[in-house]
Order: C-alpha cells, then sequence, then structure tokens
C-alpha cells in the first residue's frame, strides 16, 4: 500500500513499511513537516510525544487544522512531572520516555488496533536519548520500524542534529529508508534510498 508523502522536495508517494528520519536543529521548525505528514492521506495516527504533553500535542493539531478524530496520542512526560492526566480513549501514558519497551508496546498495541493507513510520529529520538542512551534509543527504533512493515504503517521519527555525535547521526541515518533534513532556514530537502 503505498502513502502520500505531502513533504516539499519529496516523492508523491512512499511504500507502506516505510520509516522517515527528520534530521533538523534544535531551532527546527519541525511541527509544519510532521502535522503535514500525519494529516495527509491516512485513516488513524499514532503520536508518541517525548517532548510535549498530550495537552500540546493537541494544541499542535489543532493549530495546524490536523484531524483529530484520527489521532491517539501517548504522552511519555505527564507522569514523571507529576502533571494531572486526564485519560481517554485516544491519550494513553508510560512513566516515562525512557520507557522504551512501553512505548514499543504502545505502538505495536495501536497498529494492531486500527486499520487502513496509519502513521507514526515519534517526537523525539534525541529527548528519548536525553532520559535513556543513545543504543536503547537506536534498538527501540528499529523495533518500531520492524512493527510499521509488518504492519504496512509508516512513521517519522524527529531527530536533533545539534545534540548528537555525528557517528550518532550517521548511525541513525543508516537505519531509516529516507532521510528528510530541516536547515536552520526552513529548506527541506528529501532523500530515500
Amino acid at each position: 500500500m503505498d502513502y502520500s508523502l505531502a513533504i516539499e522536495n519529496g516523492p508523491e508517494t512512499i511504500p507502506g513499511g516505510t520509516g522517515l528520519l527528520l534530521v533538523h536543529p534544535s531551532i527546527g521548525e519541525t511541527d509544519r513537516i510532521d502535522t503535514d505528514f500525519l494529516k495527509t492521506d491516512t485513516d488513524a495516527f499514532l503520536v508518541v510525544s517525548t517532548r510535549t504533553t498530550a495537552r500540546e500535542v493537541e494544541q499542535k493539531l489543532e493549530y495546524y487544522d490536523v484531524d483529530e478524530t484520527k489521532a491517539t496520542i501517548l504522552d511519555t512526560l505527564s507522569v514523571e512531572r507529576g502533571y494531572s492526566r486526564r485519560s481517554s480513549d485516544d491519550v494513553y501514558y508510560v512513566s516515562a520516555p525512557d520507557d522504551l519497551d512501553g512505548v514499543v508496546d504502545r505502538v505495536e498495541r495501536f497498529l494492531t488496533e486500527h486499520e487502513g493507513k496509519r502513521r507514526v510520529s515519534v517526537d523525539s529520538l534525541t529527548e528519548m536519548a536525553y532520559y535513556a542512551d543513545d543504543n536503547a534509543v537506536y534498538e527501540a527504533a528499529a523495533d518500531i520500524l520492524d512493527l510499521l512493515d509488518e504492519h504496512d504503517a509508516v512513521g517519522i521519527f524527529h531527530l536533533s542534529e545539534e545534540v548528537h555525535e555525528v557517528a550518532t547521526l550517521d548511525r541513525f541515518r543508516e537505519l531509516f529508508e529516507g532521510v528528510i533534513e530541516l536547515d536552520g532556514d526552513g529548506n527541506v530537502t528529501v532523500d530515500l534510498k
């Protein structure tokens, strides 16, 4: 199954099972790329949020006019930070961004429980590595990519180029079928294998 890819300078479509790495500067405007990816040609999507709370994700989706009825959100911050949590049918929580097993499990459950065209956004691998470590996050990303392939879904994974060593960035780039580069001026390049 092919998915439309509404990202400038990218191909019209990508095949199911494709994972894209979004490499960006820390100050980069990633929300526009992320939301364009999520709202195009999709029946259901999951946002794994390690950078913001579920409430902030909902505000972002509303601001960028993304259909929230298709959204499931995994909030990895609120429990650890002691924020009040409002449980709902489409918002889930794990204890912290370094609960990588919990994150992978929730991605698998989302893909199993939803049908049709499904997209996953992991925002961000950098935050996960801040709490865990690069190797553990690499393994978790590889596990999620396997799940995308198994379920014919697609995903986008955020990684800040200013935080990681060049060797780490290169290792992550090699893991993914496609890399989207966003520079400080907002220019986008897309490289698919």
